[in-house]
Parts: structure tokens; sequence; C-alpha cells
């Protein structure tokens, strides 16, 4: 047995020992015994998500195209949010993760001025633990966003948000209260872009309201399968207003090497709109995380 691999079975059994011990009886997944059998397996890729739905989706796509290059792979899925998840992921009970990069990078570092992906990226990649590494980021992001309607955008040449500036007559933005105080909020899109709003706090009915023509721009997060659905347009964000947050495989050094070829070749395929499109199948048509991936994967030639 290689030495990546003894500490692969060395960290799940101190993982399972360490639980055991405890007396933990929640329903937390990573209690369950990883090996079926009491024993870790050296060749096993142990694939976590969030307890959100998209992020699963993202996971099953992982998991699913290593099975699909004879990887053994175990499912930790729906564990929580990452004050949960990540003391599993640092200790090597769980081997890879889709995490996001500003959010993963602002829990390693809380002042990060990093905000576009590529800066975002590869300030991450240096924030990491030594035994961390990120692979490909994918287009896709779950972040947020200025959008606007396509039929807004269409009357008005937009595709980014420094176009608003060229918008003749006022402009409504809506979003959450607390956007109002926000970096990114109004303030922060007259100091960057040059473009003034008034701002109207639209709350949970945000997509609502910009779809009624309400308000003109909205607060919107990039994976928010309406964007489909109501056919909306997402503002490209040049100078960085948002933090950039987009999907990025987490995984253990010690088995980078060995899955990045399958990993990267699905972050490469997962663009923004294909995120969109997954999670509307997800809330429209009701499909299963594995249904969704394992579709996903025959349509993009990785199965």
């Amino acid at each position: 047995m290689n030495t990546a691999k003894k500490r692969l079975v060395f960290g799940a059994l101190a993982a399972t020992a360490a639980l055991v011990l405890a007396g933990c009886s929640s329903s937390n997944p990573l209690e369950e015994d990883t090996a079926g059998g009491g024993e870790a397996m050296s060749d096993t890729i142990v694939v976590g998500s969030q307890a959100y739905y998209s992020n699963e989706i993202i996971a099953e796509i992982y998991a699913q195209a290593l099975e699909g290059a004879g990887f053994e792979v175990e499912r930790q899925f729906n564990i929580g949010q990452r004050d949960a998840y990540m003391p599993e992921v640092e200790s090597g009970a769980i081997t890879l993760f889709p995490e996001y990069s500003g959010n993963l990078l602002q829990y390693f570092e809380e002042e990060t001025e990093a905000r576009t992906p590529e800066d975002v990226y590869a300030a991450l990649q240096e924030a990491l633990p030594e035994n961390l590494m990120v692979l490909d980021q994918a287009e896709a992001s779950d972040q947020d966003s200025y959008t606007v309607t396509a039929a807004f955008a269409d009357e008005n040449g937009l595709t980014t948000i420094a176009d608003l500036a060229s918008v003749s007559g006022p402009l409504t933005l809506g979003g959450p209260p607390e956007l109002a105080e926000r970096p990114y909020g109004p303030t922060g899109l007259a100091d960057v872009y040059g473009v003034d709003v008034t701002f109207s706090p639209t709350g949970d009915t945000t997509v609502e309201n910009l779809v009624a023509g309400t308000v003109d721009v909205a607060n919107v997060f990039t994976a928010d399968p309406r964007i489909q659905t109501q056919n909306l347009v997402v503002l490209d964000d040049p100078e960085g207003l948002f933090l950039a947050s987009n999907v990025v495989p987490l995984v253990n050094a010690d088995v980078a090497d060995e899955i990045a070829d399958v990993i990267n070749a699905v972050s490469d395929a997962l663009t923004a709109e294909a995120l969109v499109a997954l999670n509307v199948q997800s809330t429209e048509e009701e499909m299963s995380p594995d249904e969704i991936a394992s579709q996903w994967l025959e349509e993009n030639g990785l199965v």
C-alpha cells in the first residue's frame, strides 16, 4: 500500500474511532460506518456535500464521474454548512467536496480583498492548509449578482453592470433590506461603476418585482433557477463589485493527482447556464440528484 493510500486509511479510521469514543448518536451521515464492514477502503474517494440541493447535485456529478472512471466512491451528502463539514475535510475523512471559491476563501481569510474570479482563485490556493488543494474552478458560480430581465437587457444593450450607466432615466434596484448597507449595494454600485439607483427593499419578492417591472435591476444569486424560468440576464461584473464564488472542487492533496483529470473535465463543462439548468431540473422537474447527474454527464460525454 503506498503512502497516500495509508494516509487515507489511517485518517478514516481515526475519524471513525473518534466518533465512537464520543458516543455520538445523531443522524449526521459522517457518523455512519464508512466501510460497511468496519474498515475503511484505501482506494475509496469520499465525496461530501452541503445540505443544499444545488451542492448535492454537483457532488453527485463528481461521484458518478469518478465511478465511471473506475474509482470506488462513498457519498457523505447533506452534512450541513461549512462549519460542520470543514473539520471532516481537513481531517481527511472527506476527500472531495464541491465548494465556492469566494466563500471558502473568506473561511480561511475573513478580510480578503480579492474579488474577481481569477484573484479569488489565486488567493484561495495560497490560503488553504497544506493537506488541501483546489482543482480547476468552473465558470458556474453561486453568488450575488445584479440581474435584469432579458427584455430590459435587449432594450438597453446591457451585458455588464457598467452598461447600466448609459440607461436613460432613473433606475430602481431591488433586493433584501440589508443590501442598502452592503459594500456592493447602492453606494458600491455608484462608487465602482458610476451607476446611481433608487433602492427598493423587496425582500423575498425581489424576482417577482423584477419580472413585474416594479424594479429595473435586482440582486439575484447566479445559480437561481428562475434565471432560466423567468428569462433573466445576469450582468457581468468586470470590476469585481461582488465577491466571486465559482464552483471549485476542494480535494485532499494526497488524491488530487489521481482524480484531477476526471474532476477538471467536469469543471470545464459546468458553465453558469448549465448549473442554472441543473437547478431547474431539481426545483421544477423534481428530478433526483442521481438522475440529474447521470443525464448531464451523458449529455456532456463525461461517462
